[in-house]
């Protein structure tokens, strides 16, 4: 989907965006202006220098000729030593600049609600971040170094021209419209094109994210072709883009070249002629030759970095969107910590749905109190993980509550409310480091016999002790050297550590052995004494010694009780335990 135009409101919104971040900077920034500044002069001297030392060896002015070289000689050298400076702030401003607004950008990605990251791909959020901010970098170091010295060095051009001859000078005004135009209608056509460029090269890394992480799915069903297909969709669309961008882009050079000789033309006309008529010297003749090259060359720069411009703003337009989310996570005023909570939870009258037009979870109402053991069953898609998301306030109720010892969960802050869980989900997630600090994740500062004992209890000691180096073995998600389910086991140790006051397990041994799972549960038991756990499991048998088991259905509770009376009754849960043990 081609992304749609900006307003004039929206630029400047980003641009003003854009300046709170460069304000920052304001030592840089001086640095650049002043230098800029500088090298304008200088540039501008030089040819008004070379002139007089022209008419100097005209007039066989030796000694003064001399002079001027020594003088000439000396500019040079300041130029490109202002020159070094000015690089060395305008790279050091750009990047500092990019670095706080992808800094920005992750961090207000860690505060943005579940539902807005389930709403995105994953490698478009990527592309904002990492290749969106490049772009920005590419723009604003080529605005920092070429635009302001192009811009004072047009003014300052014509300054001089008007000094030497204003009738030259005259001719130089008269063209320059040509110039501003080709500019601003180039600079017009790009803006739009690279932004559609940006948004289909987020939707192609979104799709090589998504297909990467699931090559084994694709292979197993023997898509490739399918895929390739719709990657080639892809790609010809971000190429169509990228074409017309880069045509419209491209015409610049040739078109302010021709502008610029126009210009060079008429200036070498009209002075010749004075030269001719004895108003301006042969020096001064050559001089506004050189400012006539001075003064279109920075239509050629300046044209190009308006190009580049707007593909600098298409892009921070998108970083922007992303640090500019209000859909954050936000303590509500007066929230307060729970330190060790007892594990009352209620839910009143509860309601959700992830699409307000597609009713989910309606009027649900449950009431556990502390130290019991919850299992949540029923059919795929009746709402179980919902369930587990609200408990956690990964998602907010649409209507009703849920209290934990008394109080409704939105006056808890985010953090203590998590804190109080310790969560184990079917998907493990395994980040790149040690075993050690992936064992230690939620408690960094856990000992070494700590790490060890939660491992032991999880039964993976034995397996970490055969790795090559033992707890300082680097593994991460793609880590072939231990399996999915020993990578469970890992994810299990790291709630162990972390001696959470409540627990959430979500399938958490659907990848472990029969013979491990035993062993996992009885650690597991040891872990649940005294806390309140909700257990969500499909295999019924991991449940049976559930304090109560939640028998859930198209988003409601249809039954619920201890197994024997679950049983006794011979309703749904009946008939899901007998589907799995009872043989035809």
């Amino acid at each position: 989907m081609a992304k749609k135009k900006l307003s004039s409101d929206q630029r400047k919104k980003v641009l003003k965006t854009l300046m709170s971040y460069i304000s920052a900077y304001k030592a840089s920034l001086a640095i650049s202006i002043v230098s800029a500044l500088l090298i304008v002069f200088f540039t501008l001297v030089f040819p008004m220098l070379t002139g007089n030392a022209v008419d100097y060896i005209i007039g066989r002015n030796y000694a003064a000729f001399k002079r001027e070289v020594i003088v000439l000689l000396s500019v040079a050298i300041l130029w490109a030593l202002i020159a070094f400076i000015q690089n060395k702030a305008n790279n050091r401003l750009t990047y500092s600049i990019v670095k706080d607004i992808r800094k920005d950008a992750f961090a207000n990605l860690q505060r943005v609600k579940l539902s807005y990251q389930d709403g995105k791909l994953k490698g478009d959020i990527a592309s904002r971040i990492i290749t969106d901010s490049e772009q920005i970098a590419d723009g604003l170091l080529m605005g920092f170094t070429q635009l302001l010295s192009g811009i004072l060095t047009i003014f300052g051009t014509l300054g001089f021209l008007f000094y030497i001859n204003w009738i030259v000078a005259l001719v130089v005004v008269l063209v320059t419209p040509v110039s501003l135009f080709t500019a601003s209608f180039i600079a017009g056509r790009t803006f739009n094109l690279f932004s559609k460029q940006n948004k289909a090269r987020g939707e192609m890394t979104g799709y090589i994210d998504e297909m990467i992480s699931s090559s084994n799915i694709v292979s197993a069903f023997g898509q490739e072709e399918n895929v390739k297909k719709s990657f080639d969709t892809l790609n010809d669309k971000w190429a169509g883009f990228a074409l017309f961008a880069t045509f419209y882009s491209s015409l610049t050079n040739p078109v302010t070249r021709f502008v610029n000789s126009l210009v060079y033309a008429g200036v070498a006309l009209s002075g010749g002629l004075s030269a001719l008529m004895g108003r301006m010297t042969i020096g001064a003749l050559s001089a506004t030759l050189s400012y006539a090259s001075q003064y279109t060359k920075p239509f050629n720069e300046i044209s190009g970095v308006m190009t580049e411009l707007q593909n600098a703003l298409s892009s921070a337009e998108r970083v922007f969107s992303l640090i500019e989310e209000k859909d954050i996570e936000v303590d509500r005023d007066g929230a307060i910590s729970i330190d060790a909570p007892k594990g009352d939870i209620k839910a009143e009258n509860l309601s959700f749905s992830y699409k307000k037009d597609v009713p989910l979870i309606e009027n649900l109402n449950i009431d556990i109190k502390s130290g019991m053991k919850v299992a949540i069953v029923g059919p795929t898609g009746c709402g179980k993980t919902t369930l587990i998301n609200l408990l956690m306030r990964f998602y907010d109720v649409d209507k009703g509550k849920i209290t934990v010892d008394g109080r409704d969960v939105r006056d808890i802050s985010f953090s203590s409310l998590r804190d109080a869980y310790g969560m184990v989900l079917q998907d493990t997630w395994i980040k790149t480091g040690t075993v050690r600090e992936n064992i230690a994740y939620a408690n960094p500062n856990a000992s070494d016999e700590d790490i060890r004992e939660a491992a032991r209890l999880c039964h993976i000691d034995s397996l970490i002790d055969t790795l090559p180096h033992g707890y300082d073995e680097i593994i991460s998600e793609d880590t072939d050297s231990i399996s999915h389910g020993q990578k469970q086991l890992i994810s299990i140790a790291r709630v162990m550590l972390s001696d959470p006051h409540m627990l959430i397990l979500d399938e958490a041994t659907s990848s472990i052995d029969t013979r491990t799972e035993i062993q996992i549960q009885k650690a597991f038991n040891i872990l649940m004494e005294g806390r309140t756990a909700f257990i969500v499991a499909h295999r019924l048998s991991t449940i049976r010694n559930a304090d109560l088991i939640l028998v859930m259905k198209d988003g409601n509770i249809i039954e619920q009780g201890s197994h024997e009376e679950l049983i006794s009754k011979k309703g749904f849960y009946y008939e899901l335990y007998n589907s799995q043990f009872v043989k035809a």
